[in-house]
């Protein structure tokens, strides 16, 4: 468990260390790029490892009904991390679609994964976007929402999340995840 919990510590730390520190990060110039996406790749790395290694309290699992409705949060969140929102006509006016897709993915795998690992992981994340998006909104409080686009880019984007979600339940099952039904 603890690398797991280091390993969503270091998540945050990682993605926070700009707005939170702005000066040193802006000391680091160019190099802190790179500092930051390697703290990200072992702090993904810590989660995968963590995770598969972490036992705890079991308190609900899957069910037919949370299985469908992740596998809706699922789309959805894809949708709203893809650049959709930005480039369509539905969305194009919300500040945060990345991290509101962020969420809806930690709200998803909560509802079919109910032990204190999960916790730990997608509750962890899940609380992350949220301060992210308070972060962001209190250091940078004036935003434009982008031009608005065509309903065309939605409908495409839409399109592209729906063959993610086979792609990515397929690797899912593969793995030992069954995602449908």
């Amino acid at each position: 468990m603890v690398l797991l919990i280091l390993g969503v510590a270091l998540w945050w730390a990682a993605h926070l260390f700009k707005r939170l520190a702005p000066a040193q990060r802006a000391a680091m110039g160019g190099k802190g790029k790179g500092a930051i996406a390697l703290a990200l790749l072992v702090s993904v790395l810590l989660m995968i490892f963590g995770y598969r290694m972490a036992e705890g309290a079991f308190f609900w699992g899957r069910h037919p009904a949370t299985v469908g409705i992740n596998n809706l949060l699922m789309l959805a969140a894809l949708y709203f991390t893809s650049p959709g929102p930005k480039k369509g006509a539905l969305f194009y006016k919300m500040r945060h679609p990345m991290l509101t897709g962020f969420l809806l993915w930690a709200v998803a795998h909560l509802l079919v994964n109910g032990d204190v690992p999960s916790f730990v992981l997608f509750g962890g994340l899940g609380l992350w976007a949220i301060v992210e998006i308070m972060v962001i909104n209190r250091t940078e409080p004036g935003w434009t929402p982008p031009a608005k686009g065509s309903i065309g880019k939605d409908a495409m984007f839409a399109a592209i999340s729906v063959l993610l979600l086979f792609v990515i339940g397929y690797i899912h099952t593969w793995l030992g995840y069954p995602t449908f039904g």
